[in-house]
């Protein structure tokens, strides 16, 4: 399987670098936002994303109650624990380390996410992403994912590759049917391994070191990336990866078609417009949910 780009093709440079801040959300939840803060509000199609990861019982314990959300959708993918959600239409499921669910809110949703554990690590992402306005008002949809049925392949020498959503090479990833066509990988690169992944030149992109450190870039002008950092991704027809030579790393690389639309955020809903937010706030105020 090749999956590789040529060297002399466009590779994408880092064009920033951005740190979480620490928040809480839920009823509690102590977490790291990424996307989603003052410094670094979206990146079209992305409008959030928080990293959960503790030991503590608690920052955790008191998950995410039930809570609405319209317009968008939110990806849920666990490193570890365990996380119950279940919703106001009947739907239940666990996430599990290694599982996936990609929730389409769309005209709304009132659903939670409770932890099933009392101790131990809670590790995660959650990802906004948004919708275009011919979907906002479309049905809710949940895709859950479980840990076997995301395919992994070894991609290079010492790099492998978990395939969420989009393609890598020849294997495709289980998330079907989204708008901004998504490509989720989570890449783990040992001590020394270089890794060029495509990724489609109409996308928006970021990468997410949450073990290690790294390097983004052609070797003259690649960027370093610190774990907890996470780097936006200029123009190009893919990136490639290195770790040091000393030490692994891991990442998530996500890359969306951006809508390139007005935005109206309030809370759990995300909108185009003023007017349309309102009516959101009413018709939940109202159970129309």
């Amino acid at each position: 399987m090749s999956t590789s780009i040529d060297r002399n093709a466009s590779s994408r440079r880092v064009t920033r670098l951005v740190r979480g801040q620490p928040a809480s959300d839920g009823a509690g939840v102590k977490l790291n936002r990424v996307i989603g803060t003052r410094e670094f509000d979206m990146l079209d199609p992305f409008l959030m994303l928080d990293e959960f990861r503790s030991d503590q019982a608690g920052d955790y314990l008191a998950g995410f109650p039930s809570h609405p959300h319209r317009g968008f959708e939110t990806v849920t993918y666990m490193l570890a624990g365990r996380m119950r959600h279940a919703d106001n239409q009947g739907n239940s499921g666990l996430l599990t380390a290694g599982s996936v669910q990609w929730m389409t809110a769309g005209r709304g949703i009132v659903h939670s996410e409770m932890p099933e554990q009392e101790d131990g690590l809670m590790w995660g992402f959650q990802l906004w992403v948004n919708l275009p306005a011919g979907e906002k008002m479309r049905a809710p949809r949940y895709q859950n994912i479980a840990p076997e049925a995301v395919p992994e392949v070894t991609a290079a020498p010492g790099a492998r590759v978990r395939v969420i959503a989009g393609r890598f090479g020849d294997v495709e990833g289980p998330v079907q049917g989204i708008s901004t066509a998504p490509v989720y990988l989570d890449v783990r690169l040992d001590a020394g391994a270089r890794l060029d992944v495509p990724l489609p030149s109409t996308h928006g992109a970021f990468a997410y070191a949450y073990e290690g450190d790294l390097s983004i870039g052609p070797a003259d002008s690649a960027q370093r990336v610190a774990r907890g950092q996470l780097a936006v991704l200029g123009d190009g027809e893919g990136v490639l990866l290195s770790a040091p030579a000393d030490a692994p790393a891991r990442l998530i690389l996500v890359a969306g078609r951006p809508l390139r639309e007005p935005v109206a955020k309030y809370g759990p809903f995300v909108m185009n417009t003023p007017e349309q937010i309102h009516e959101a706030i009413r018709d939940y105020q109202s159970g129309r949910f």
